[in-house]
């Protein structure tokens, strides 16, 4: 779909959608500061006013319903409200069963695709980047978890570590996903010209939203609880059974192998320097080289 034919009625929505997720993501430290004395029943209710996105997007579209609006409108209240309960009963962060109920109620979500209905056509993604500033609301401003590492102002050093990750995974991907017929080979050097664009696109809109989760949030959290390689595993294998609905009907046991062999990786490089850009720019050339020369 060509920009030109996006109404601009959506193209406020995609603006006013990314505005939280690209302001958590260069200026964290300053929304945490700014947020910090802000009422506790402002920091709760605030995020209500996401509901506006799919107002926006459903009105344009034709498909507006009741329902839809107040879930979307009552959900980041909801979650929020969890996390304050969080904040107040664990402030030395250790890890609690709020965390990973919100972390579940995200995933599943997003996963098993709850809330697809609610959308016109080609828009679904729009409840993607929704939830997902409901969870940087909840995590960053009213939880304040740290040690996440949600920052793009990218270093020399992720390059360094997501590039790294990147040379250990291959090797071991490659023959493993041609030999289980999931991989197929289609060089083709007219793809370069693309290569920039799809790379940004999977960085900003892929890697970073599931690198935040797994790594930033669910992989930070489970560290506290179980230690630094169960949580390095755990994860892994949890973002890879993410995948098993991914471009098939039934389990897709090869995609989930390999995504959990590369979510090793994508820890692997989260975890040296807890930095969510690292292991975000692992798994972004992993999803780009995939989609242009193996898929």
């Amino acid at each position: 779909m060509s920009l030109s034919m996006i109404s601009p009625v959506i193209l406020i929505a995609a603006i006013f959608a990314l505005i939280p997720f690209l302001t958590a993501a260069f200026f964290s430290a300053k929304l945490a500061t700014a947020t910090e004395r802000l009422p506790a029943s402002v920091q709760v209710f605030a995020p209500s006013a996401l509901c506006v996105i799919y107002l926006l997007v459903a009105f344009s579209a034709g498909t507006f319903h009741w329902d839809w609006l107040v879930l979307y409108a009552l959900l980041p209240v909801a979650i929020s409200f969890v996390m304050w309960q969080a904040r107040r009963s664990d402030p030395t962060q250790h890890g609690n069963w709020r965390d990973f109920l919100v972390l579940a109620i995200l995933g599943l979500a997003v996963d098993l695709r709850w809330f697809q209905p609610a959308w016109p056509a080609h828009f679904i993604v729009f409840n993607k980047i929704l939830l997902l500033d409901a969870g940087i609301w909840a995590f960053l401003v009213v939880r304040r978890l740290d040690q996440v590492g949600f920052n793009l102002r990218l270093r020399w050093n992720d390059l360094g570590i997501g590039l790294r990750e990147l040379a250990f995974y291959t090797p071991l991907a490659i023959p493993l996903g041609l030999g289980l017929g999931f991989l197929h080979l289609h060089p083709s050097a007219p793809w370069l010209s693309r290569l920039p664009v799809a790379f940004l696109f999977t960085f900003f809109f892929i890697a970073v939203p599931e690198e935040l989760f797994f790594r930033g949030w669910l992989q930070n959290l489970l560290e506290r609880r179980i230690g630094r390689y169960p949580a390095l595993f755990l994860t892994a294998a949890l973002f890879g059974l993410a995948h098993f609905n991914k471009r098939a009907v039934h389990f897709n046991w090869r995609y989930v192998l390999l995504a959990a062999l590369a979510g090793i990786f994508y820890g692997r490089a989260w975890r040296q320097q807890r930095r969510v850009g690292a292991s975000a720019i692992s798994h972004a050339c992993v999803d780009t080289i995939w989609s242009l020369w193996l898929r």
